[in-house]
């Protein structure tokens, strides 16, 4: 038996020292986005923003619905929209913020795994790696692509 370790490495910045002028607006957007999160029943609100290669910034929110299984995450539902909407420009970065109850969380909050799976589906077809950050009110991660967060993870090598 072997045992193999996999490791992520993330950017860590507390909010006052993040400057990029690259992310500012996409962080700002994502964090604007809160107030059109649909999320009657959890009242946890989650905010997604993808910056194009363009220069377009797509926001998206989860939308929560009386039958949970119905509802959809931020993450997703930026990711298809901007798929769909400019199928051809590749992402350059995604920003995703959190509130509970309207105060915006003090920890990042990370996508779930059927997210990291759309998001890597979305690097692997553009050939061109996604800035993953995530914003919290206290401090900011980084991931400089979707992979750190997925590591092992299902492509269209499996279906060959």
């Amino acid at each position: 038996m072997e045992i193999k370790e996999i490791t992520i490495k993330l950017n860590e910045f507390t909010r006052e020292e993040y400057n990029s002028s690259e992310f500012n607006q996409l962080i700002e957007e994502s964090i604007k986005g809160l107030d059109n999160a649909y999320a009657p029943y959890s009242q946890f609100s989650v905010s997604a923003s993808v910056l194009l290669e363009n220069g377009e910034i797509v926001t998206g929110t989860n939308q929560e619905n009386a039958a949970y299984p119905s509802g959809l995450c931020a993450e997703r539902v930026a990711m298809f929209f901007a798929n769909s909407k400019f199928p051809q420009i590749p992402v350059k970065a995604i920003a995703v913020s959190a509130r509970y109850k309207n105060q915006l969380l003090k920890e990042v909050v990370p996508p779930c795994g059927a997210c990291r799976q759309v998001l890597m589906e979305t690097e692997v077809r553009f050939k061109k790696p996604i800035t993953v950050i995530l914003v919290g009110s206290e401090k900011i991660l980084i991931s400089p692509n979707v992979k750190q967060l997925l590591p092992l993870n299902f492509d269209d090598n499996f279906l060959k």
